[in-house]
């Protein structure tokens, strides 16, 4: 089975590099500037579960793509995903599969339109990683989990054979029925945590040491609330994790997207909190969500931005 990992990047470094790692045939595709930075170094991955290096991994330019590969697996941010499903187009035929790993929901209608819905799988990943300065995948937390399946909630052959390839690779893969419910409840925990944190720009810890555990859980009880309108009410166990994790005393955890607010760079608030507010049932409440606040507040932040980069 031949893999086509779409970029190197935090996600598709760490995958791509474990299948590499278990001996699966695997390649990356790789714009100019980051398959020149792996020439020079390798792909190197520093992990709690062990590092990494691969000195030189198969890579193509999207200009190099001329054959279908059995399983695209694109872990892109969701407002990149016009361009990259353009860079990997000449790599879809007919038996392909494209297994997404981005947030939310939004970006299944638009893989299903450009190739159809028979070839997009669902699909999520919990794992905690970035690049670092000089180009290395820095997995930060023990988490790296792997799950997906067909979102009609069958056990096909095709994820049967990808799970297989799975086994045996350093990281945890669950191939299962009801992947449409395990998308809606990260996206909730996602949309939560982003929302929590860039809001009050802050780690869940200190927002607990400044008494705002009774914000956490609203805003865990309006991803809740949109979750069950949309015929995905999320589970105890999932509804309790989030609770836990949101008011943990002394927590260090942030989302990424606060952690690209801080430094200035592009968020996905349409993606992950405005498409999931427009979701909600309507009519809205009286009284704002503190979602919604969250989300006002990053468009609020997309505005500033835009102004100060004309000027």
């Amino acid at each position: 089975m031949r893999f086509l990992i779409v970029g190197a990047g935090a996600l598709g470094g760490y995958f791509g590099g474990r299948l590499l790692e278990a001996g699966r045939d695997v390649t990356f595709l790789l714009r100019a500037r980051r398959a020149a930075q792996i020439a020079r170094t390798g792909l190197v991955v520093h992990s709690p579960a062990g590092d990494l290096h691969i000195g030189a991994p198969p890579h193509r330019l999207s200009e190099q793509l001329g054959e279908p590969f059995d399983v695209v697996l694109v872990g892109c941010k969701a407002y990149d995903l016009e361009d990259t499903m353009a860079s990997f187009a000449a790599a879809v035929g007919p038996n392909t599969a494209i297994l997404p790993l981005l947030n939310g929901l939004g970006h299944i209608d638009r893989l299903v339109e450009r190739f159809g819905s028979d070839k997009v799988l669902g699909g999520l990943c919990m794992i905690s990683a970035t690049l670092d300065a000089e180009g290395a995948v820095r997995h930060l937390n023990d988490l790296h989990g792997l799950t997906f399946g067909e979102r009609d909630g069958t056990m096909s052959p095709r994820v049967e054979a990808i799970a297989a390839q799975f086994e045996g690779a350093n990281f945890n893969a669950v191939a299962t029925r009801d992947i449409l419910q395990e998308m809606w409840e990260k996206w909730a925990f996602i949309a939560a945590t982003a929302g929590l944190t860039s809001l009050m720009r802050a780690t869940v810890g200190d927002i607990v040491s400044a008494g705002g555990q009774d914000i956490a859980l609203a805003i865990v009880d309006d991803c809740a609330a949109i979750a069950a309108h949309n015929g995905h009410p999320l589970r105890d166990a999932a509804r309790q994790r989030m609770q836990g994790a949101l008011t943990a005393a002394g927590s260090p955890m942030t989302a990424s997207m606060y952690r690209d607010l801080r430094l200035g760079g592009k968020v996905e608030a349409d993606h992950i909190i405005g498409d999931l507010l427009a979701r909600a049932p309507t009519p809205a409440p009286a009284v704002p969500s503190v979602l919604r606040t969250a989300y006002v507040h990053l468009k609020a932040y997309e505005a500033q931005r835009a102004r100060e980069a004309t000027t």
